[in-house]
């Protein structure tokens, strides 16, 4: 069933998209409510999904974000059991950055039979992970090394045989938690030579760093554990540059 791309033209189209990701173990539903109230108003997405999540939890936590906000919502998935219908748009990952089978073709086979007459927007994704100081649960999930920060030239070349192979986004992932940022060094060369958006999450903990994201080349930031540790932040840090449209 052919599928539209109006989801995918917006990453196309725009640039200085904000995502909030929001992890289905991690949320707390009875705090939903006030946790959307403090969404910052430049969000433009939500990404749902987790390395690990219990069965059932990823529907829940979307049925429950669209009877409280407009905005889409994208499946972000750690593996082919988090797909659910009720989301806009699902992020068909492929890790890139690691060897695994597992990730680069088996969870994408697995999922088929979901997607099959989904109505989900399918959005085929690059996904590497770059090093950010500690092990995530996406290393450990996946069992792949992340990629040095410093090995600049084979993040590009991955980036861009993930374009050459039809992927139409490129995600670099420091990950969940990360005590570093992808580079603007990296983000800015990926820039440089790959002409399809680039999301960038992991590690961004002010809104001074989102904007230096935006301005090395991301057209989409994506904050997780600094919102979940605190909701104000985007409001509380007043000395950092205030993320725009």
């Amino acid at each position: 069933m052919k599928k539209k791309k109006e989801l995918l033209r917006v990453f196309q189209t725009s640039d200085r998209l904000l995502a909030i990701l929001i992890d289905p173990d991690k949320v707390d539903f009875s705090k939903l409510e006030s946790l959307i109230q403090h969404l910052p108003k430049a969000t433009t997405h939500l990404f749902v999904g987790g390395s690990t999540v219990e069965e059932n939890l990823t529907e829940k936590l979307v049925r429950q974000l669209k009877a409280r906000t407009p905005l889409p919502i994208f499946i972000f998935p750690g593996d082919y059991t988090q797909i659910t219908n009720e989301a806009d748009a699902l992020l068909f990952l492929s890790l890139l950055s690691g060897r695994n089978p597992e990730f680069l073709i088996e969870q994408q086979v697995k999922s088929v039979e979901k997607l099959k007459n989904t109505s989900l927007e399918i959005i085929p994704t690059a996904y590497l992970l770059i090093d950010g100081g500690r092990e995530t649960s996406v290393q450990r999930v996946s069992k792949t090394l992340p990629m040095k920060q410093e090995n600049v030239q084979a993040i590009v070349n991955t980036a861009l045989a993930g374009e050459y192979s039809g992927k139409q986004l490129i995600y670099l992932e420091a990950g969940s938690g990360a005590s570093t940022k992808v580079s603007t060094a990296i983000i800015s060369a990926v820039k440089k030579e790959v002409s399809i958006p680039i999301i960038v999450g992991g590690g961004i903990r002010s809104k001074k760093e989102i904007e230096e994201a935006y301005q090395a080349g991301a057209t989409m930031v994506v904050v997780g554990t600094a919102f979940e540790d605190n909701p104000e932040f985007f409001t509380s840090a007043s000395k950092t540059v205030e993320v725009s449209k």
